[in-house]
């Protein structure tokens, strides 16, 4: 295992993210027993058309792309969505690598607060944005007696 580099994600990179999230997410789809979540059933076109404008980043071991987080600013919101860790990587500290990396980027681009949301049965996810500073704002029940979990957190520059 090499250094974690960070770089912005392209439209060229959807391939590649899809997959890496398709793995990731398979997870999450253990956990709450469906496999009907946008991540798994998103399509190329769709994932190269999320990326012509967007803040995210992928992060990279040597040549492989080991993690990938989008985000898009909304007025002063910065909206970050489907972070995806390679099942074999998670523990690395490359999620909160890469919430640092895209927090920069909104910041860098006018956002004064960054959202993002996760479903209230993965435990993980919840613990690392708390860490990063991320305060529950908003639940949203879903169909399957599940709940949405929005986070914020104020980019305020150090």
């Amino acid at each position: 295992m090499g250094r974690i580099t960070v770089r912005d994600i392209t439209p060229d990179d959807a391939g590649e993210v899809l997959t890496l999230q398709r793995a990731a997410f398979v997870q999450e789809a253990l956990i709450y027993r469906s496999v009907d979540m946008p991540p798994l059933t998103q399509t190329l076109d769709e994932v190269r058309a999320e990326l012509e404008e967007n803040l995210g980043c992928v992060a990279l071991d040597g040549p492989r792309m080991v993690g990938v987080v989008r985000a898009r600013r909304d007025g002063d919101l910065l909206l970050i969505g489907r972070i995806a860790i390679a099942p074999d990587q998670q523990g690395r500290g490359i999620g909160t690598t890469l919430l640092d990396a895209v927090e920069t980027r909104g910041r860098d681009a006018g956002a004064t607060e960054a959202e993002l949301f996760t479903g209230s049965l993965s435990e993980a996810n919840l613990r690392l944005y708390e860490r990063e500073g991320y305060r529950e704002t908003q639940r949203v029940p879903g169909d399957d007696g599940t709940e949405q979990v929005f986070l914020r957190k104020p980019l305020t520059k150090d």
